[in-house]
């Protein structure tokens, strides 16, 4: 069944809202992450010592994610958006406390386990109200909110170069983050769209299943599956392309950093351009492209004979990943009833190569080296381009971009 226009200023008011989430989050995730050298040397921590206190972080999000969707179909994606915000305030509030007032390694696992579970119900909600403005504005967006997270890691990483510069501690950094997400995700999600949450005591909508039947339906777990494949992709990328130029062409460290720019500027740009692609090729033949040109991509950037086409491939291999994350929650979503399990277990599916592929992809580069170890993620996006037929618009839903052109492309325009 089809989602009910609503009013076009509620549309868009919905649409920068959850832009304003996808940037907060990417936002928190960068100030974390250059924070980590900080805490290792505040702690006294060895490398592997901080990896461990790493994995806190992980926990919680493993933890959380597959039921998150559960959560949001009991109270909302606005309240679940803006109280797992609360919970990354809190997470962060403990760690800066833990870090620089105590100099504990405890508490500030588990401020990081707080946090990885606030985000990860953060990241399901946010999907889930982007899969229905999607809906409401017939337009496949879901990519360029992708963007904004990416937008949100950009500026944030840019603060915190400068907040370092200055000499302000990570306490105060992590502290103003904490009131920052709060706050920011209080005021866009007032915004949200109306009615996600069912009233207390009414009935289950007809056609809706539970998170356990959601975790049994074969074209959402294929649609996990498209996702996981892209995640790989990128998470590959992001944490082995830099040294795969550095190892693999003998090139310093900047040059490989580089390289990872590239990727990342080509990655967004693909992402921008995301509801163009979709809308002229389809959601399964856009898919199909983008795979095959991160395969080939990867191919390039591991065959070059020179920094010059590795850096070619670099961009190749960013623009095919662009669209695989972010279409999979489109799909997992198609039909609004089901949104909030579908894309709980597809995101909970997909997240797995976030967490389990840079440790299996290290193991592996012991034994063959980085740049031939890489080549496990164009086997991926291979199979990302087969099983993309999953994606295809469900029976029960609409296509975006088809039924309602006339009416709702005024909303986005």
């Amino acid at each position: 069944m089809s989602s009910p226009l609503v009013p076009a200023a509620a549309a868009l008011r919905a649409r920068t809202a959850v832009y304003a989430a996808f940037v907060l989050n990417g936002a928190f995730m960068s100030a974390w992450v250059s924070r980590i050298p900080s805490v290792r040397d505040t702690l006294g921590l060895s490398n592997s010592g901080m990896s461990v206190l790493l994995l806190a972080l992980s926990a919680g999000s493993v933890i959380a994610m597959p039921l998150a969707g559960a959560v949001v179909l009991r109270i909302g994606p606005a309240r679940t958006v803006f109280l797992g915000s609360v919970a990354v305030a809190t997470g962060l509030a403990v760690v800066a406390v833990s870090v620089d007032g105590l100099g504990l390694v405890a508490p500030a696992a588990l401020g990081l386990f707080v946090a990885g579970a606030g985000t990860a119900s953060w990241d399901v909600a946010m999907n889930v109200e982007g899969s229905g403005v999607e809906r409401r504005l017939d337009r496949s967006i879901m990519s360029r909110f992708h963007a904004a997270w990416s937008l949100g890691t950009v500026l944030s990483a840019g603060l915190a170069v400068l907040l370092l510069r200055l000499g302000v501690p990570t306490w105060t950094h992590l502290a103003g983050f904490a009131v920052l997400v709060v706050t920011g995700t209080a005021v866009a999600t007032r915004s949200f769209l109306v009615g996600a949450a069912p009233a207390a005591g009414e009935e289950r909508p007809a056609g809706s299943i539970t998170l356990g039947q959601a975790w049994r339906e074969p074209r959402t777990l294929v649609i996990g599956v498209l996702v996981l494949c892209m995640a790989f992709v990128e998470g590959t990328a992001n944490d082995w392309l830099a040294l795969g130029i550095v190892d693999g062409h003998d090139a310093t460290h900047s040059v490989g950093v580089a390289g990872f720019t590239v990727f990342v500027i080509a990655m967004t740009t693909g992402r921008l351009s995301g509801p163009w692609l979709l809308e002229t090729f389809g959601r399964v033949r856009a898919l199909r492209i983008s795979a095959a040109v991160a395969a080939v991509g990867i191919g390039v950037f591991v065959l070059s004979p020179n920094v010059g086409v590795a850096m070619a491939g670099a961009l190749l291999w960013g623009l095919g990943t662009a669209l695989g994350f972010p279409t999979g929650m489109s799909a997992a979503g198609d039909q609004e009833v089901n949104a909030a399990v579908r894309v709980s277990v597809v995101s909970s599916v997909g997240y797995t190569a976030f967490l389990a592929g840079p440790p299996l992809l290290g193991l592996l580069a012991d034994h063959v080296g980085v740049m031939t170890a890489v080549t496990a993620a164009a086997v991926a996006a291979v199979v990302g381009l087969f099983v993309a037929s999953s994606a295809a618009p469900h029976s029960d839903g609409v296509a975006l971009g088809s039924a309602r052109r006339g009416a709702a492309g005024k909303l986005s325009s």
